[in-house]
């Protein structure tokens, strides 16, 4: 049986270093204001690594002192296949960023599971407060967490816009809005005058900005809109035939292979007599109403979310607020552009349409 290795003692590196256990101390804790002679403190940390000692994190926090310790919380699970690709480019700018600016990562999963959603808090107490801050991703928040958070001066950046009704949150997320009146003009530009939106029922910051920058797009064309909630694939792919739709803008690539594979059931071809964007790299941590379809993978038509970006500039906001290079209270806000991909699935539209 392999016996359990002792916690070395503050005590037994400085037996070993020649010094007060005081000393060792101010070593660790690096105390403003206290000069430590090089030599001395040379010694103390030659035996830090001989002993190999641990500093006591908790300890450290309790003193007000900085772990160097960036936390990384998501409201859904990251490691499954199906969400790898979505939540790996957020991580590995996290990651890289990180690494940079001297901080260790702690990644915060499930203990905080409630009704299959994470959660922040446990018995009444914040599971991050070991870390100096956190890094927050997901699309299913929790709004009061986010409220008492902010309540709590609790340094945080979200990947992704949100709000709270107890403040002002420092966030970076992807200009959706932006993203979609751009794929709306390339679609004008292509001879489509009836342009669809087919979006999440549930509502979202994300869902939310995608609609104001369709609708601003119909407005500037002065055209109606014709916004469809994902409740039933066949009723919405019923509207869009009985509305002469010939585009439509799709929130993710789940709907858009749904509407192609109806679209190709009634003799439709796509983007022939159908063109269809989707409003980003999918999101794959969604769930909707809309069945995956066995059909090829298509070439979409979509923009390109930076996620890698992302991660990294929620990091360096983040370790702005930890060393005070912001005014108290602030909250930084930033929305980086997304790329429009040209794929296959737009085309010009039919020329009877055209009006």
């Amino acid at each position: 049986m392999t016996q359990r290795r002792k916690r070395v003692t503050q005590a037994e590196v400085a037996r070993l270093a020649g010094v007060s256990q005081a000393m060792v101390s101010l070593v660790l804790n690096d105390s403003d204001g206290v000069r430590v002679a090089p030599e001395t403190r040379k010694r103390v940390e030659e035996a830090l690594r001989r002993t190999g000692y641990t500093v006591d994190i908790m300890g450290r926090r309790l003193r007000g002192k900085s772990n160097q310790i960036l936390g990384v919380f998501t409201y859904e699970a990251v490691f499954p296949s199906g969400t790898a690709d979505f939540y790996g480019p957020f991580l590995g700018g996290i990651e890289e960023e990180s690494e940079a600016q001297g901080f260790d990562l702690l990644l915060f999963t499930s203990p905080g599971r409630r009704q299959g959603r994470r959660k922040v808090y446990e018995e009444g107490s914040n599971r991050l407060g070991i870390a100096d801050g956190c890094i927050l991703l997901g699309r299913h928040t929790d709004r009061d967490e986010l409220d008492r958070l902010v309540d709590e001066r609790f340094p945080f950046v979200f990947i992704g816009r949100r709000e709270s009704s107890a403040g002002p949150v420092s966030y970076v997320g992807g200009d959706y809005a932006a993203a979609t009146a751009e794929l709306y003009e390339r679609l004008w530009s292509l001879g489509h005058r009836r342009v669809a939106l087919v979006g999440y029922r549930e509502e979202s910051e994300s869902t939310a900005d995608r609609r104001a920058g369709y609708l601003h797009a119909c407005r500037r064309h002065r055209k109606a809109p014709l916004a469809l909630s994902d409740d039933d694939p066949s009723a919405v792919f019923g509207r869009l035939r009985a509305d002469g739709v010939t585009a439509a803008l799709v929130e993710a690539t789940e709907m858009a292979a749904a509407l192609r594979a109806l679209a190709t059931g009634a003799g439709l071809r796509v983007p022939e007599d159908l063109s269809i964007g989707v409003l980003g790299d999918t999101d794959p941590t969604q769930t909707s109403a809309w069945p995956l379809r066995t059909a090829p993978e298509a070439d979409w038509t979509t923009f390109r979310i930076p996620r890698r970006d992302m991660g990294a500039r929620a990091v360096r906001i983040l370790v702005g607020m930890l060393r005070g290079e912001m005014e108290p209270g602030r909250r930084t806000q930033v929305l980086l552009p997304c790329e429009l991909v040209e794929g296959t699935t737009v085309t010009t539209a039919p020329p009877r349409s055209r009006r």
